[in-house]
């Protein structure tokens, strides 16, 4: 409501006129004075240019003849040098004398080079008059007079200088060097500048030459590092590979100084989209080496290594996309039903049957099916979670026992014999092939010690029998070789083995077919690359980008026949992976086989979405117990299917759609909603089916890191082989496909029928314009049915019944209940609803181009907050960067001023109201009238009306009002003039938590006012701002709630080194496209680091990281091996199933947890991400917020800290009532029990009753026991720690299990002690926490 003064002229003084600007008259000189820029020079100042450039040129070429003359003169000192050397007689003037310095110099240079010259004269005169002969008679001729003569004739102040002789040249030098050597004097001054000059050239020099010899040598130290990489037949490898390296640099190195750091930071790295642009070894070491040409010694080594272990995570990755290329066939292969989804149940089923029958050798190497990763956290049982030490661990350690006692190998324990096949049920159908796949196994194994039998036979022969096999899908199971590889332990070491060596392995046990298989299988892994026969890297042929498959799964769209002719060879052979490799290895993650054309029911909307990875889980088995269906779940199922979907539908179910569509004029809407609702590629987890980048990541985690190929060749046959499905489930998965599509395709109509009807993009329509026209449908037939409809929609949405305003989603909830009452079929009645509807609005192509720009500038508020990375700035500035395009475009250009204010409860002054308005944000030309401003209920304004109405108040003049509030006090009383408008800014629930303000203040137009479909699209504004500024709210307890796990599990769990927190946005590249920020930083040494500037990860940079972009693609839990630390990524989901987030957990060079930390992680995942959902839920419009807890009350928005410990004491409370009376036998038959489990009971018992502190009750043990009861269970579970009655003394407590080291309960055998244990440090959080929402109680 204010404006700021035009800034003032920048430039204060003159600037040198520059050349060549002419033409300016002394009008336009006048006329620029008082702005910025200079005035140019006018015609009667160019005589001024000219004559600078004269005296410039002339002092130019003076300079340059002095300068030659010096030149001249040194060249002629230097050949009169040559000619005449120095006579060495003059050196008798330098000594080191100090005392006689002066004078000699003063001799030297004033007298001498005068004198001498006399003296020399002299003698010549003397000697040529014979004068020193004895008997030479007298000569008229005296000395003085001739030598003052020649003084007076050879005076040098009358510029004459005479020929140096050689003496005194030689002086001259003399002289020179000792004035350097006197203090003080220029000479010396000069000559010290001089010794300096030159120390700091040969130091230069010196420095230089190291420096190249430094470089040289780093050179051929990058060089040799080369060759560990995988190259092609050209020695050549992907720039985008170094590139990754290189980047992942600074993360690596933990320990780098921050300056190094920030060097690597600053050095931009151009990254390249394409795998195709490769660099030779002279260009690799030049392009690294101009990466680190100024890190030290030790970082370049610190670099080497690093280079060195991303060659071989490079290698190991290679590795493993063969192998996922195999489990991608598979996948193909098993799905009969042509839908683009397995049975995961089933396949769980096959695993774990596998697993069992593997010996216990191979069992190491397996990740366990029956246990997490595989399985959910939220599936379960609590027991197992929250009780001991799981069985199996233990009888894992007492077979190792046994083994060491006996001194048998590993390699000789046979296969344990199958489970009871009606334990799997209907899910594991086994043939007589795996029977005798296994019996065969074990036969071989037994005979040979261990050694399977294919080993002692000519690779020849084995191929002859195995292709005499090889007709069917049963016998393919049994065509394989099977190697002692397999599933003994005789090919399981504790060091994993190279890519080399067990590919040099496979070539000198299997036969020259299935060499050739696996080149075939190896050049259709990730990079351009494949094996040659000497197990050496080679290229079979030359792949395009989309070949490079790391971390990618294969484009299963291809021409393949329907009965599966590749099925009678082996896993990885030509006609299965190789074969038109170029058509089907593509960036694509998320895509099914397509179906074949004789494929029953199966049509062209079927096809479309059965690459899509939610099926509605409503239908199937329930979802984990702390998540329920949901319409926000249903909802995000739809969008993710109709954004492939889009605008094909089927011709054959609903050959009526194309003309409706047409008639509808929805077309255009519907291409716009589509285009905002782009999939981001990513799968949504569904417990009941598995999509194809699912399955490859669940099979890629059950092998492990350790197993070799062979191995992993006998399990895709196993899977091959048992995977059945009956004709009534291939039917079921295929109706249920096509229910999916048609669900979607109907959820993106009434999309598009809810904007037609919000034509000016203000978010919501009234509930009873809708009824009414609802009402006339089919002449007011139907009145009953609308009348039912809309009673059940407001039980739905009880806040409909207060507000009267219909959502997009309540809209099209509305439709689909007056359907629901219509008779005749549902999906007809939704059509004849949505054409009804829509020829009841009528729009112009300017109304509708109006409309479209509008929900641009929305969805960019959207965009701004998914890609903030939490923050509300980006948010702020796209709300009035679209309020202020709105004013110029479709507001006569007024200038608008605009501002945010958030409620807040007031603790400044309660006597002034219970809440006030906290104003947040602003447009930049108000911020020092109304930024940070509180406005109390008590002071002059219509906002608190507006919040309290929950409608928008418009003040057409507020000159007449005389309830406004101005900030601007400096602003004139005849200059307060201008409409005003307040919007009420509203949650999921039509509550509102702040306002949105704008004026016209500034425009100084007679006419200012806000028309009134400016007022519609800016509550539509309001309506987007409040959408991000939840969404962001959502995202930071995220992290809160991530934080507080993280602190929770650390002192829990001390093998884990380093965790790491991303958040999921949308890219910006690319349409569908994603990226991960990085938001929070662990380390098991205390430290935390909420990053303030997250960094941004985009697949094309971190290649050598992709294990966290397959966690977010398949929903999965994904382990893998990076820098020598071995890496957990779990996916922390939305209520849809995609990954909202990534937990990446680094447990250094441990392959695995111990046993108890386990368990903990376990835990924290779990709790977390039953607190995330919670969180979710409360965001929807359908889901009332309920509390557990009384602190939740206080907490509203902001209770992610508490929801964290809340669902670990509701599964502590279950734990605790499932205990009975056995439970505690153990600990009560104890006369002297533990002093561990003593101190547990005491302080269960000293929190519900502190008096007895010290007393008989706790402290004599035989009283104590008998207080664990029916009655203390039933106390405990009905305890809320943050309840105000509650008054929990936890210096008591804290006495009490100060001593108990968290160890030490974990590994005690009573379970009991164990509950109660974590029971009581949940409570003392929750009591820390509701004390500080009590002493600091945000309003939201």
């Amino acid at each position: 409501m204010a404006a700021q003064p035009e800034a003032a002229a920048q430039t204060a003084g003159l600037k040198h006129p520059k050349a060549g600007v002419k033409n300016l008259t002394a009008t336009d000189i006048k006329r620029n004075q008082g702005h910025d820029e200079l005035p140019c020079l006018s015609d009667d100042a160019q005589w001024k240019e000219c004559f600078y450039e004269k005296v410039h040129q002339r002092c130019l070429r003076l300079q340059e003849r002095k300068v030659k003359m010096i030149h001249a003169q040194k060249a002629e000192e230097e050949k009169i040098k040559k000619r005449e050397p120095c006579d060495l007689l003059s050196r008798e003037w330098f000594s080191e004398d100090k005392e006689s310095l002066d004078t000699r110099v003063y001799l030297l240079d004033k007298l001498l080079p005068t004198l001498m010259p006399g003296i020399e004269k002299l003698s010549m005169e003397v000697e040529k008059k014979n004068m020193l002969a004895p008997d030479q008679e007298p000569v008229d001729f005296n000395p003085i007079h001739f030598l003052g003569e020649y003084l007076m004739r050879h005076n040098p102040l009358r510029g004459f200088s005479p020929k140096p002789s050689p003496y005194l040249r030689g002086m001259k030098m003399v002289l020179e060097e000792l004035k350097a050597e006197m203090p003080g004097t220029a000479s010396e001054r000069l000559a010290r500048m001089k010794a300096e000059v030159k120390s700091k050239r040969e130091a230069r020099e010196q420095l230089a030459a190291m420096k190249s010899k430094v470089k040289e040598m780093r050179k051929e130290a990058l060089a040799i590092q080369f060759k560990e990489w995988t190259v092609d037949v050209s020695d050549r490898i992907p720039v985008a590979l170094v590139q990754s390296a290189l980047k992942s640099f600074q993360d690596a190195i933990a320990s780098a100084p921050m300056d190094v750091k920030k060097a690597i930071c600053d050095r931009k790295l151009e990254f390249v989209d394409t795998l195709e642009k490769t660099i030779s070894i002279d260009e690799f070491t030049e392009y690294v080496h101009s990466f680190t040409e100024h890190f030290s010694n030790d970082m370049f080594q610190e670099i080497l290594k690093h280079l060195h272990q991303c060659a071989d995570d490079f290698q190991e990755a290679v590795r493993h996309d063969m192998w996922r290329q195999m489990f991608a066939e598979l996948f193909l292969v098993c799905d009969y039903g042509k839908v683009g989804l397995l049975n995961r149940q089933k396949i769980l089923a096959l695993l774990k049957d596998f697993h069992d029958r593997s010996p216990v050798a191979a069992k190491e190497g397996f990740c366990n099916p029956s246990q997490w990763p595989l399985i959910q956290l939220q599936d379960m049982e609590l027991a197992d979670l929250w009780g001991g030490l799981d069985q199996e661990v233990c009888e894992e350690l007492s077979e190792k026992t046994v083994l060491s006692q006996t001194g048998v190998s590993e390699g000789e324990i046979f296969p344990c014999e199958p489970a009871d096949d009606d334990r799997q049920g209907t899910h594991t159908m086994r043939t007589s092939a795996s029977e005798e796949l296994f019996e065969q196994m074990d036969m071989n194994e037994a005979e040979t010690g261990g050694i399977p039998k294919e080993e002692h036979q000519a690779p020849e022969s084995s191929d002859a029998e195995l292709r005499e096999e090889g007709e069917n899908t049963v016998s393919a199971a049994k065509s394989i070789d099977f190697e002692g590889s397999d599933l003994d332990g005789g090919t399981t070491h504790s060091e994993k083995p190279s890519f080399h060596e067990e590919i040099e392995t496979e070539r000198q046990t299997e036969s020259a077919g299935a060499d050739t298989q696996e080149e075939a299988f190896q050049g259709s892994a990730s990079t351009e690359y494949s094996l040659r026969g000497d197990g050496e890297p080679g290229a079979e042929e030359q792949m395009k980008e989309e070949e490079f498959s790391l971390g990618r799964e294969p484009n299963t769209e291809t021409n393949r026949e329907e009965d599966h002719p590749t099925s009678d060879r082996e896993p990885g052979s030509e006609g299965q992976v190789s074969q038109e490799g170029h058509n089907w290895i593509t960036e694509t993650t998320n895509t099914i086989p397509e179906p074949a054309a004789e494929a029953p029911i199966m049509t062209s909307e079927d096809r479309a979405v059965t690459d899509m990875d939610v099926i509605d889980s409503n239908q199937d088995a329930p979802v984990a117990e702390l998540v329920k269906e949901t319409p926000a779940r249903k909802e995000s199922f739809s969008r993710q299917h109709s954004s492939q979907v889009g605008q094909q539908t089927s011709t054959e179910t609903r050959p009526q759609d194309e003309d409706v569509l047409q008639e509808r004029d929805l077309r255009p809407i519907m291409a716009e909603v589509q285009n905002r609702w782009a999939s981001h590629a990513r799968s949504a987890f569904d417990e009941s089916c598995l999509n194809l980048p699912q399955f490859v990541q669940l099979m890629e985690t059950f092998v492990g890191e350790n197993i070799s190929l062979p191995t992993v060749k006998r399990l895709v046959a196993f899977i091959r082989g048992e995977y059945k499905q009956t004709e009534e489930e291939k039917t079921e998965q295929l109706e249920k496909a096509h229910r999916v599509s048609c669900l979607a395709q109907q959820q993106l109509l009434l999309e598009a029928l809810f904007e037609k009807w919000d034509n000016n993009a203000s978010g919501f329509l009234d509930l009873e314009e809708v009824d009414a026209v609802l009402n006339t449908f089919k002449e007011g037939m139907e009145k009953e049915a609308v009348r039912k409809a809309k009673k059940q929609l407001c039980t739905r949405y009880p806040q409909l019944s207060r507000v009267g305003k219909l959502s997009p989603k309540a809209f099209q909830s509305f439709l689909e209940l007056v359907a629901s009452e219509l008779t005749g079929d549902e999906d007809e009645a939704i059509d004849n609803l949505v054409e009804f509807l829509t020829t009841r609005v009528e729009r112009s192509d300017m109304e509708c181009l109006k409309s479209l720009e509008r929900r641009k500038w929305l969805y960019n508020i959207q965009q701004a907050a998914e890609t903030s990375g939490a923050s509300m700035e980006p948010v702020y500035k796209a709300v009035f960067k679209a309020l202020s395009q709105d004013a110029e475009a479709h507001g006569d250009n007024k200038k608008i001023s605009s501002y945010i204010a958030l409620l807040e409860e007031n603790q400044l002054s309660p006597e002034r109201g219970q809440i006030l308005l906290h104003y947040v944000a602003c447009t930049a030309d108000d911020a020092p009238y109304v930024l940070n401003q509180i406005l109390y209920k008590d002071m002059k304004g219509v906002s608190f009306a507006a919040v309290e109405e929950g409608k928008p108040i418009h003040v057409p003049n507020v000159q007449l009002h005389g309830n406004i509030h101005f900030w601007n006090y400096d602003r004139p009383t005849g200059e307060r003039k201008g409409s005003f408008l307040v919007l009420p800014l509203q949650d999921a629930h039509w509550r509102a938590f702040g306002i949105l303000g704008l004026d016209t203040l500034r425009d100084q137009r007679e006419k200012t006012v806000i028309m009134a479909h400016e007022i519609s699209f800016y509550q539509g504004v309001s309506r987007a701002f409040s959408k991000a500024y939840l969404h962001i709210c959502m995202l930071q307890n995220v992290l809160q709630i991530a934080v507080t796990a993280l602190e929770w599990l650390y002192p829990r769990a001390p093998s884990i080194h380093t965790v790491s927190m991303y958040l999921v946005e949308p890219g910006k590249d690319k349409p569908g496209d994603y990226a991960l920020r990085k938001m929070v930083t662990t380390h098991n040494t205390g430290q935390k680091e909420i990053h303030s500037s997250p960094a941004l990860l985009l697949r094309k940079e971190n290649l050598l990281r992709n294990y966290l972009f397959k966690c977010t693609d398949s929903s999965e839990v994904t382990c893998t091996s990076l820098w020598g630390e071995h890496h957990i990524a779990v996916p922390l989901r939305d209520l849809s199933g995609q990954a909202l987030g990534i937990f990446d957990i680094s447990i250094g060079r441990h392959q695995k947890l111990p046993p108890h930390e386990q368990k903990d992680l376990q835990k924290m995942l779990k709790m977390a991400q039953a607190a995330c959902w919670e969180i979710l839920k409360k965001s929807t419009e359908e889901t009332e917020p309920t509390c557990v807890l009384e602190a939740e009350g206080l907490a509203h928005l902001k209770n992610a800290g508490i929801l964290f410990h809340r669902f670990m004491l509701q599964d502590l409370r279950e734990c605790i009532r499932k205990l009975d009376a056995d439970s505690f036998a153990q600990i009560k038959s104890q006369v002297e029990p533990p002093a561990l489990v003593h101190n547990i009971v005491k302080a269960v018992l000293v929190l519900f009753h502190p008096d007895w502190k010290g007393s008989e009750e706790t402290e004599n043990w035989s009283r104590c026991k008998l207080k664990l009861d029916d009655n203390l269970i039933e106390e405990i579970y009905c305890f809320d720690p943050t309840a105000t009655s509650v008054h929990i003394q936890v210096e008591l407590l804290l006495d009490c299990i100060t001593g108990v080291p968290i160890a030490a309960v974990q590994q005690h055998s009573s379970i009991p002690a164990q509950h109660l244990y974590h029971w009581l440090h949940t409570c003392l959080s929750l009591a820390a926490i509701a004390r500080s929402l009590r002493s600091n109680k945000p309003f939201l």
